[in-house]
């Protein structure tokens, strides 16, 4: 490992579904000039998605988070400007409330007609909207070490995350039912512990020599090792509806990684755990949030999300002034506090349901609230 430290620079890119204004249901031909005019805007920041009705935008390589929070608040904004311009809106959550997959139509791109090919429909299920975390390293020997480390913590930032309790317009009773759809592709969930880079990078090519896939992007792991860009990217978070929240798992994400850099450092590292203990851990994420508690490893109990919370925060402390991002980490505070965008969508439903509104009227209503929240405070 170089003696100078790694660079800690950080992308985020964010996945939103577009509705109709009118109907609240997601557009499935979605004018192609929408797409034009916010390539015009925001140049190669901006791209299609898997399905027609989503869009992906992606910050630059920025040197602190408060920069790339910066970024994504533009380019969530021009999004919802020219979205406006035809009648509809981005919404930043991981699933729709209430639409139907089996209408919706994928990108004629021939990377997604190939994987609508090979999925099928596990593909076409893919209604579904995330946040990836970049985090530069210019050292693949340590990419692959934080690879092993870091994700003990991925349930945590899971659950901090939850934006996706609705499917087809029926409670899930997870709050992260995104999860559950994900995970029906191949080469998903937790990554495979290696113990270096050349071991990571001889189980790529045995997959690419055998032609199952082109390279290392096809890799839909948690977090993984960037195929493009000499990075650590995370991939389990939800899209956070509220732009803050997304910051907040960003630095959270960041400064982990700074802390576990820390002790490699100092010729320590965290015990590591088998996939079979954290994935425990990553379905309490998915079925409760942060409302149940996850398993402390360490002791073999259960303990209170709120509690573990503040021993992240005091874990990372000194990486958070580091990196000059300790409000934006303490803000996981507030999240739990005031609950996840999955919390507020439930809500929502709820009291309008109470207030005598039918399924229908009250779904709308939770993608009115949707649709206000992603561009709040822009």
């Amino acid at each position: 490992m170089s003696d100078a430290e790694p660079p800690f620079t950080i992308g985020i890119e964010e996945e939103y579904l577009l509705v109709d204004k009118a109907t609240r249901d997601l557009v499935v031909d979605v004018p192609e000039f929408v797409m034009i005019e916010c390539q015009r805007r925001l140049e190669d920041q901006v791209s299609p998605e898997f399905l027609q009705s989503q869009i992906e935008i992606g910050t630059q390589v920025c040197g602190n988070l408060k920069q790339a929070a910066q970024e994504v608040a533009r380019m969530r904004r021009t999004v919802a400007e020219v979205a406006a311009e035809h009648g509809l809106a981005p919404i930043a959550s991981s699933t729709h409330p209430f639409a139907a997959w089996d209408r919706q139509k994928h990108t004629d791109k021939e990377r997604y007609n190939i994987l609508a090919r090979d999925m099928q429909a596990v593909a076409r299920r893919l209604v579904i909207c995330g946040m990836h975390v970049h985090v530069g390293f210019d050292d693949d020997e340590l990419r692959i070490d934080l690879l092993g480390q870091i994700s003990y913590f991925l349930p945590h930032l899971l659950a901090l995350s939850t934006s996706s309790p609705f499917w087809r317009g029926e409670e899930t009773g997870l709050k992260s039912y995104r999860i559950a759809v994900f995970d029906e592709l191949p080469r998903t969930g937790m990554p495979p512990a290696f113990d270096s880079y050349g071991e990571y990078a001889r189980h790529v090519d045995v997959l690419v020599r055998a032609g199952l896939i082109e390279d290392a992007s096809k890799l839909w792991w948690d977090v993984r090792p960037s195929a493009r860009f000499p990075t650590l990217e995370v991939r389990i978070p939800d899209v956070c509806t509220r732009l803050r929240d997304g910051i907040c798992i960003a630095a959270l994400y960041l400064c982990l990684l700074r802390m576990l850099y820390r002790l490699k450092r100092n010729n320590q590292r965290w015990r590591r755990y088998s996939n079979m203990l954290i994935a425990e851990n990553r379905w309490r994420a998915q079925r409760y949030g942060i409302d149940q508690g996850l398993v402390d490893l360490g002791i073999g109990k259960i303990v209170p999300y709120a509690e573990l919370l503040e021993e992240m925060i005091d874990l990372v402390r000194v990486d958070a002034l580091a990196l000059d991002c300790l409000p934006e980490v303490e803000h996981a505070r507030k999240i739990v506090t005031a609950g996840t965008s999955a919390h507020r969508q439930l809500a929502v439903y709820r009291k309008a349901i109470e207030d005598g509104a039918d399924r229908q009227e009250a779904l709308c209503r939770v993608v009115d609230m949707l649709i206000e929240e992603t561009v709040a405070g822009l």
